[in-house]
């Protein structure tokens, strides 16, 4: 009777802790495919709309239940040569396990990928 609620305890701090480590590498992932999608626009213009979709459609196909997703995409080196950098936030939920936790955690994830320099043209030509 004295053992079940230690360990009941320790079981829902496992939960928790599992549920952190798996946002933070879909995060991290999540931001690799979006600086990734960014990348390869011919246009900065239209970097930080790509990089969004792609951002929550990776989080949304791994199952990851974020209450808000930011995803702010850095296009000032969006050049021959320069890259592209891709930020994502998620705030996973923590309070629906009852432990004296934060109510939620914010998984942030910054991913830089290069601008192909071959494939890259600054007014939109093919």
């Amino acid at each position: 009777m004295l053992v079940a609620p230690a360990l009941l305890l320790l079981l829902l701090c496992a939960v928790a802790l599992g549920r952190l480590v798996n946002a933070r590498l879909d995060v991290a992932s999540a931001a690799q495919q979006a600086a990734r999608a960014a990348s390869l626009l011919r246009l900065p213009g239209r970097a930080q709309q790509v990089a969004d979709q792609t951002a929550r459609a990776a989080l949304l196909e791994t199952g990851r239940a974020c209450r808000s997703i930011d995803v702010t995409a850095d296009t000032s080196r969006f050049t021959a040569g320069g890259a592209v950098a891709v930020t994502v936030a998620c705030t996973t939920e923590l309070s629906d396990l009852g432990l004296p936790l934060p109510g939620s955690h914010v998984s942030r994830s910054t991913a830089s990928v290069p601008v192909d320099s071959y494939e890259y043209v600054a007014d939109g030509r093919q």
